[in-house]
């Protein structure tokens, strides 16, 4: 059963300021703003996971997701709708557009998940999901606090990213066409992948988002936290 899934956009913001800048009154408002959408995504993320892998029935469609050619459809419409959920919250016409923006994407995130947790809560360890998170949320916290602490401006590593991303995506399509197994050091290197991503984005917050783009930053900071869980997961999962 392949449980692999692809990355998302890491185009820059409207305007960049300079890397000596300080984060004053205002970007420190808007980034506890994102944080507090970041967080409040991830906590309807979770909600609505349990209420899909508590539906009768749930693993048939779990299993019928990753059958043969349905999950390169399944991962084609999951990136679709993640580009037009990006665009809605970067939306300047409507406030209401980027939070329809930011519940499509947590939606197709819950959607893209099913298989890899209904099979984590059925075949894994015992406690391997909770595992999985805790490692993500500490990495992701450290990684966080180093970005704000030395106030790099890791920007540079958008080519990284870039090409990364797109080396992923097409391993992927590769590995679902062809039959063959990614396993850990793939997921490894994933995982390696959305950490640049959140220093990436984390810096971005500083240097880059205009300060009415929280709902936009928190969407593209959860899309980053989602990739690592999703591959810290799997990791777990592929060692033993």
């Amino acid at each position: 059963m392949h449980n692999q899934r692809g990355t998302f956009s890491t185009r820059p913001q409207r305007r960049m300021a300079p890397a000596t800048q300080a984060i004053d009154a205002s970007r420190s408002a808007f980034v506890r703003r994102t944080y507090l959408h970041l967080a409040g995504a991830i906590l309807a993320f979770a909600g609505i996971e349990t209420a899909l892998l508590n539906i009768p029935g749930i693993e048939k469609f779990a299993m019928s997701m990753t059958q043969g050619m349905t999950w390169l459809l399944v991962l084609g419409l999951f990136m679709g709708v993640a580009w037009g959920a990006d665009r809605l919250a970067r939306s300047t016409a409507s406030v209401g557009l980027q939070y329809v923006g930011l519940g499509l994407f947590i939606i197709a995130e819950a959607v893209i998940f099913i298989p890899l947790l209904y099979a984590a809560a059925t075949f894994g360890e015992a406690g391997v999901i909770r595992t999985a998170g805790l490692v993500t949320m500490a990495t992701v916290c450290g990684l966080t606090t180093f970005t704000f602490m030395t106030k790099t401006n890791f920007s540079w590593l958008r080519g990284i990213v870039v090409v990364g991303s797109f080396a992923a995506i097409g391993t992927i399509i590769a590995s679902i066409m062809f039959g063959f197994t990614l396993g850990v050091l793939f997921a490894g290197l994933m995982v390696l992948l959305a950490a640049s991503i959140i220093l990436y984005q984390t810096s971005a917050l500083m240097y880059q988002w205009q300060p009415d783009q929280h709902v936009a930053a928190a969407l593209g900071l959860f899309s980053s936290v989602m990739l690592m869980f999703y591959y810290v997961l799997y990791f777990l999962m592929a060692r033993d």
